[in-house]
């Protein structure tokens, strides 16, 4: 089983442009530990998609939690990757459910879930995703197994692209860093030059 993701990723993150300017300077970037991660607690990126981590800036100024919308760039080295594409981890995946199962029936907790807010047919909030993952993590840890270094997912996400469509608006790779020291480096995106072909 291998589970190093063989390639680097170019990654993007949506923040204010305060924040932005302090990673590049050689600041650290913040984990998220919300209970409705999509991908459990850790370092949120935009796989190769800048201008979703954009959309994403745009959407924390419009809920009031950043004033500059901006994008960081990095360069990952996902190591230890559980890339929910992949056979192997979506099997470790279904282990984490079963032992959070057990979990929550031993001390008569209920079993988080995933909810649909507003209109949206999209689970915004991965209680149950996360709690899942988190237990994957918690699972290594336990039966001394090296732990995840990331982890990788696509999410099908927003309207069909067309009628009948099996693409949807905002699809895209979401990846969470649990080890910082997989960020080899951050960026400030440049601009285009016009002139030129964009390769």
């Amino acid at each position: 089983m291998h589970n190093n993701y063989p390639n680097l990723v170019l990654a993007y993150h949506g923040c204010d442009e305060s924040v932005r300017d302090a990673v590049v300077m050689g600041g650290s970037l913040q984990r998220s530990e919300n209970p409705y991660d999509w991908l459990g607690n850790g370092i949120y990126f935009w796989e190769n998609d800048e201008q979703r981590a954009y959309e994403w800036a745009v959407g924390l100024k419009a809920r009031g939690k950043i004033s500059r919308p901006a994008v960081l760039g990095t360069v990952l080295d996902l190591g230890k990757c559980l890339n929910l594409m992949e056979r192997d981890s979506i099997d470790m995946l279904a282990v984490g459910y079963e032992v959070l199962k057990q979990r929550t029936e031993k001390f008569g907790l209920v079993m988080p879930a995933n909810v649909n807010v507003s209109a949206s047919n999209d689970w915004l909030l991965r209680n149950r995703d996360c709690a899942v993952i988190e237990e994957v993590h918690q699972y290594l840890r336990e039966n001394g197994i090296a732990p995840y270094d990331s982890v990788r997912g696509l999410f099908e996400e927003g309207e069909r692209v067309y009628p009948g469509s099996g693409f949807r608006k905002k699809t895209h790779i979401q990846i969470c860093v649990i080890n910082p020291n997989c960020v080899i480096g951050c960026f400030i995106p440049r601009k285009p030059d016009h002139r030129f072909a964009v390769p």
